[in-house]
């Protein structure tokens, strides 16, 4: 049901899973592997996987902990974007893939919830796609010293808000990794 005209296909991105943002994550290895079985999935059904890969001060460029965990093997022929912001649209090529391959449908995981997921959820929401969170695929950090909730809170909070969105001709929905359908969009 996306506003954007001629894109009826549908692409799991994979924001973020890199070394140094996920190392110390809520329920990381759950998540890690709920990833790998939803790109198995996608990669069984032709379903685009497209990799987001941050980069900053703090998570330089070709670093270890810039390089997304060994659990995830990018193959050669999926689009990798780099990106220096949260929000995944941002100064990045991102936009200009997803066209070329006719996606107008987004499932979305990776990390961190409170960061670089929300701001991207939002983002392509706003640019006209429909958006699928998968509510086991995300995961964040405990950022509890800084006054926010514990990571499950955060987990959950986002999960239950992006249920709840809406706007003219786009979906948000939420599902779990079991239940995510690559078809039919």
């Amino acid at each position: 049901m996306t506003i954007l005209p001629a894109r009826p296909r549908t692409a799991l991105l994979v924001i973020d899973v890199q070394q140094g943002v996920v190392a110390t994550a809520h329920q990381r290895d759950a998540v890690v592997a709920n990833i790998a079985s939803l790109v198995e999935r996608a990669r069984e059904q032709d379903v685009p996987v497209v990799w987001v890969q941050h980069s900053d001060a703090e998570l330089v460029k070709g670093s270890d902990d810039w390089r997304y965990v060994p659990e995830l093997p990018r193959q050669d022929s999926e689009p990798l974007v780099h990106k220096n912001h949260g929000d995944s649209f941002e100064a990045t090529e991102l936009e200009r893939v997803l066209a070329e391959a006719g996606v107008g449908h987004l499932v979305v995981t990776g990390a961190e919830t409170d960061a670089c997921i929300r701001s991207t959820i939002h983002g392509a929401f706003v640019r006209g796609y429909d958006v699928t969170l998968v509510a086991d695929a995300h995961t964040t950090n405990d950022k509890t010293a800084w006054g926010a909730p514990p990571p499950d809170q955060v987990i959950a909070h986002t999960n239950r808000y992006w249920r709840h969105q809406s706007a003219p001709g786009r979906t948000a929905a939420v599902t779990e990794t079991k239940e995510v359908a690559f078809g039919g969009r």
